[in-house]
C-alpha cells in the first residue's frame, strides 16, 4: 500500500476549527461525500460513529485514523483533517488528538482494510512525519509530508 495512491488535496484540510469529536466526525464525512456524489453524508457519519462505538480510533501521541465500511464504493477513501485545537477523543493514551487520517473502505475488503490500516499508522508513527504534518501551514503540505 502505498498512501500517495489514496490521498488527495480534494480531501485534505489544514487547522480546521474544530471542538468536539463528533463534530470532526461531521467535518470529514463532508470532506468524504464532497468530490464523490455515490457517497451519502449519513451512511459515512453512521458507519464512522458505529466503528468508534466499537472503541475509539485514537492511536496515540495526537493521531486517530477513523474508519468505517461503505457499501457501493469500489476503492479506498482517505480523507486527512488536522485541527486548530487538538480534540478530546479518548485515546489509547488519554491524550486529545489533531491529526486524522480516516478511511472509508468497501464493505467486503476486509484484508485490505486491515493492510491499509497498519501501512497508515507505520507511516504515522515517523515522528518527523508527525512534526511536518502537524506543522502545515497549508494541505499543500500535509500532502507533501506524507509523500
Amino acid at each position: 500500500m502505498i498512501i500517495s495512491d489514496i490521498i488527495s488535496l480534494d480531501r485534505t484540510e489544514c487547522a480546521v476549527d474544530c471542538h468536539s469529536k463528533k463534530r470532526i466526525f461531521e467535518v470529514i464525512s463532508e470532506i468524504a461525500v464532497k468530490g464523490n456524489p455515490q457517497l451519502d453524508l449519513n451512511d459515512v457519519l453512521s458507519s464512522m460513529l458505529a466503528r468508534e462505538k466499537m472503541g475509539s480510533t485514537g492511536i496515540g501521541n495526537g493521531i486517530a485514523i477513523p474508519h468505517g465500511r461503505i457499501e457501493g464504493i469500489e476503492d479506498i477513501v482517505a480523507i486527512i483533517v488536522t485541527s486548530e485545537e487538538p480534540i478530546q477523543f479518548d485515546a489509547i493514551d488519554d491524550k486529545p488528538v489533531d491529526i486524522f487520517f480516516a478511511l472509508l473502505v468497501p464493505r467486503e475488503q476486509t484484508q485490505e482494510h486491515l493492510q491499509t490500516l497498519s501501512s497508515i499508522a507505520k507511516k504515522l508513527s515517523d515522528k518527523n512525519i508527525v512534526k511536518a504534518i502537524r506543522n502545515a501551514a497549508n494541505k499543500d503540505q500535509i500532502i507533501l509530508a506524507l509523500a
